[in-house]
Formats: C-alpha cells, structure tokens, sequence
C-alpha cells in the first residue's frame, strides 16, 4: 500500500531564499499529521509543492504514489487542499461555487454531498448568498467545501480555524475527526498548537526548510518532559527572564526542566520581593515543546529521532 504522501529530497529556491533545503517525509494512509514550524518555515511551499503550484527544484513527491508532475492528474484527484489565503470568485454564490469546483473534477449529479457539507461547515442559511457579501470566517469555510468537494482521500488543511470562531472551530474538527475515522488521511499547519496536540498522532516541526522533529505527539511530549509555570507578578526575576515561553493575558509563562526549580523561582521571588499575584503549574504541553526545539541552535542541523 503506498504512502498517502511520499516526499524525497525536495528543495525550491526563490531568489536567495533557500525555502526548503531537503524535505524528506512519509505519511501513512489513515493518519491524522501535524506539520508545524514558524513563520517562513517553509510549510506552504511544502503544500504548493504538493498541490502542484509550484515545482521543487530537485526531489520528488507523490501522492498515493502518484507523481504530482509526471502524474499531476491523478495526484491532484487524490488531494484536497484549503489554502491559508482568502481566494474566491466574487460572482457566485455559496452553492454555485461548490457546483464548479465539483466540475473541475468532472463530477455531476454532487448534490447530497454539497448539501452535506454546507450543513456541516454551517453554511446552509448562505448557499444562495454572493461570496462577496460573506465574512473573512464565512469565506474561510467555503474553501474548506471546496477543498473536500470531490472527496479526496489526502486532505492538507493551511491555517483552516485562523480568524474563524470558536463555535465554527469546534464543528470544523468534529466533521474532519470523522473524516479522519472514515480513512482520510488528513494533513494540518496550524498556529493553534493545541489543536495540533489534541488531533495529531505524528507531527513534523520545519525550521528554515528542514524537518527538525519527526515523531509521535506522545514520544515529543514525553522527551521534553518538564512543567510550565503561570506566574502573574509585577515582573520575572533577572535571572528567570530567559526561561520565559512567552505572555499572556497579563501572565507570564515560564518553563521548568524538573520540580525542584520550582524552589529556585521561588527563592528568586523572595529575594527580589517581587509580590506574586498568581501562580500555577501546567504540564508539559506541545508550545513547550514546540519553543524549546525551534529555540534549540542545533534543530536547523539536527533532526531529532524519526519514528512511524
């Protein structure tokens, strides 16, 4: 059975900017993938690669083992893509725009299917409305439907809840959960990364075009094992401000490699009489992780252990 994506040794150059610098990466039929990495990672141009948009200047890539350019048809038949730009025809309605993108693929008569998903991306009471008269959310979910409308086996989804509500997010992820049960393999990049943790089984982290961290979601928590403290405080000890993940809503987030260093923040609280508004512990999660390997020098050299 082949790969749902096989990519090998891919690199794409524009101008002097090295956008991918050697890809290779495999997904299995049936899973449910994370690619993350930071802006400029080189994420889109991994799924332009893909989606034939663009062509990689050496290396391969294949869907379903079908080459997208020596064999782009059956490639872009078996792949669906919900791109992170708002692109739409401004002269259709909802319903209309679906008919079409059914026709791109030859297929007639997709009526129940189109009906299906306005119902499941909540777009029912728009079907006759223009494109144009859409919100950024709305639009947002039209080109999931198009993207899902000829049924493809392979679905990447490219930011697909950015500037959606939480209501919309919720009801996305049930419909692709149970695409993902019925044997799609689907593929997310997203920001959102407790999105990530909570769908993916396997994540790839990219940093400057390379993959830097292939693995289980279990296996990269379980290997950066370590805890995260909620500190609201006027300010961060001297000494601590390095080891801050990031703020938030007036906390700051500070990462810790065991429990004992929980008594030295405190001791550096004390001793800089810095009075503490809150404090928590949290777990081990995938932004932890996430911010300690693409924060790590070695990652753009040193891919971490790789496993299926």
């Amino acid at each position: 059975m082949p790969a749902a994506v096989e990519v090998v040794n891919v690199t794409r150059r524009f101008g002097a900017v090295q956008a991918l610098a050697g890809i290779d990466l495999e997904v299995q039929q049936g899973e449910f993938f994370g690619l993350l990495g930071p802006n400029g990672a080189g994420k889109t141009t991994l799924i332009s690669v893909l989606a034939g948009l663009i062509r990689a200047d050496t290396g391969s890539a294949r869907i379903l083992g079908h080459d997208v350019i020596a064999d782009y048809r059956a490639a872009r038949r078996a792949l669906g893509v919900v791109p992170q730009e708002l692109v739409f025809d401004p002269f259709f309605t909802v319903r209309e725009t679906l008919e079409i993108q059914s026709g791109y693929f030859g297929i007639r008569d997709n009526a129940a299917w189109i009906d299906e998903l306005l119902h499941h991306l909540d777009l029912g009471s728009k079907a006759n409305a223009n494109m144009r008269s859409l919100s950024g959310g709305m639009k947002r979910r039209v080109l999931v439907g198009q993207a899902l409308v000829h049924k493809p086996p392979v679905i990447v989804l490219d930011e697909p809840t950015a500037g959606v509500d939480v209501e919309l997010r919720q009801s996305l992820w049930a419909f692709i959960r149970k695409l993902n049960r019925d044997g799609h393999t689907i593929i997310l990049t997203t920001h959102y990364l407790e999105e990530a943790e909570a769908l993916c089984g396997r994540i790839a982290m990219l940093k400057a075009g390379k993959v830097v961290a292939l693995d289980t979601t279990h296996n990269l928590l379980s290997r950066f094992a370590g805890l995260t403290v909620r500190l609201v405080a006027d300010r961060i000890p001297a000494l601590w401000q390095p080891r801050v993940l990031r703020q938030e809503g007036g906390a700051s987030f500070i990462g810790l490699d065991r429990h004992a260093e929980l008594e030295g923040l405190l001791a550096a609280l004390r001793t800089e009489r810095i009075a503490i508004g809150e404090l928590a512990l949290q777990e081990t999660d995938l932004e932890y992780v996430f911010l300690k390997i693409m924060g790590a020098p070695e990652a753009a050299t040193a891919p971490m252990v790789m496993r299926r």
